[in-house]
């Protein structure tokens, strides 16, 4: 009996004793192999930082002095006192309220400096150092010191577009009375007019939208947020893309679809036409919180309103010269929105019909106005752009 539990015991100090350096073998596996990890990232990401430094000097060297002055951290650190005063944050980062040596205010956005490989911040410097104009944010400076990256640009007072259009109100009174809310559309559309047709090398932007409409002290809109833009000669026409870009209700639909036609400065022309249907409305054209889309898209709403000839019932007409400049922002904006491109205006045109007069305007075919579910706008913000027959 003795004999048989010192057996038992013996065999169980054996398993325990296994199961300890087994135990502890797999930790020094898990750890050998978590090292190999680490050092695998840090080494991919000195080397992605290593490549975005050449991308930057080489820029610096072919522009000279008509790039864009570059700042060190500790200067952007002084000059935002310590990133003491917040504007706003985003997924790209955060913004804050800073001020030059000269005493002139500026905002700095701060990006994320681990998101990507640097290509959205070289893309940024790059694009907007080739333009000037009044309808364009200008770029003071820029910051890229290890994983450290800024961007600083001119100080808007009146901040983004989209606080003065979606902000709650009474019945009858906007934000923006409509002789502003005309010329920030018509500011915009000449904007997107230079960068398309002003600029050595055309600009498609393919971000348009309140939210990247920056407002100075005069209410005179500046397009700004070139990350997604995309530099191509002026002679062509279609550009390839890899994946879609851009935000969710502004996106042609070539961009998600590309049976329905090439993608182009055209493009940017529907996401205008999408942004200025909502300053109308100062709604989102689309209500993702509603299930029922026939009865929350707006410009569905819009068109039958045009097509029938009836009052658009548009919040704070108070005159016929208002109710005939809110008539065309209407009418040009459903010209922007067709769904083939080649149906689409130019920017150069859009700038003509905003400029000229109403009767003047014939009135636009019906586009295939889609008004995407709930569940498939859900699938599109985290990533997931299918095409179907549904929704083409």
């Amino acid at each position: 009996m003795f004999n048989l539990y010192s057996l038992i015991m013996h065999d169980f100090t054996l398993l325990s004793t296994g199961a300890v350096l087994c135990t502890v073998g797999l930790l020094v596996l898990l750890f050998f192999f978590r090292e190999k990890i680490l050092r695998y990232k840090c080494l991919r990401f000195w080397e992605s930082n290593a490549e975005d430094h050449q991308n930057i000097e080489a820029f610096l060297k072919n522009y000279g002095s008509y790039a864009p002055k570059r700042y060190n951290y500790s200067e952007v650190k002084r000059m935002t006192s310590c990133f003491k005063n917040k504007l706003g944050q985003g997924g790209y980062g955060s913004v804050y309220k800073g001020t030059l040596q000269n005493g002139s205010h500026v905002a700095v956005k701060v990006l994320n400096g681990l998101k990507g490989n640097g290509e959205e911040f070289i893309n940024e410097v790059a694009s907007i150092s080739r333009t000037s104009h009044v309808n364009v944010v200008s770029l003071e400076g820029f910051c890229f010191e290890g994983c450290k990256r800024a961007l600083i640009y001119k100080f808007m007072p009146n901040g983004s577009l989209e606080k003065f259009i979606y902000e709650e109100r009474s019945d009858s009174v906007r934000q923006l009375g409509w002789p502003i809310l005309y010329k920030v559309a018509l500011g915009i559309a000449r904007g997107l007019e230079y960068l398309h047709r002003g600029c050595t090398t055309r600009i498609l932007h393919f971000d348009i939208k309140p939210h990247n409409i920056l407002l100075d002290e005069d209410f005179c809109p500046k397009i700004s947020d070139f990350g997604l833009a995309k530099l191509c000669m002026k002679k062509e026409s279609i550009v390839s893309m890899l994946g879609a870009r851009g935000t969710i209700g502004y996106i042609a639909p070539e961009i998600v679809c590309r049976n329905l036609g090439g993608v182009s400065h055209k493009s940017d022309v529907y996401s205008y036409g999408m942004m200025v249907l909502e300053m109308v409305g100062g709604r989102k054209n689309v209500d993702v919180g509603v299930d029922r889309t026939s009865e929350i898209y707006f410009p569905h709403w819009l068109y039958q309103r045009i097509e029938l000839d009836e009052e658009l019932q548009l919040i704070g007409i108070m005159n016929e010269e208002e109710k005939e400049c809110a008539r065309k922002m209407v009418m040009v904006s459903l010209w922007c929105i067709q769904t083939d491109p080649s149906n689409r205006p130019s920017m150069s045109k859009v700038v003509e019909m905003l400029e000229g007069k109403l009767d003047s305007l014939q009135m636009p075919p019906k586009p295939y106005l889609y008004s995407p579910s709930r569940s498939e706008v859900d699938s599109l913000e985290v990533g997931s752009y299918q095409c179907s027959r549904s929704n083409v």
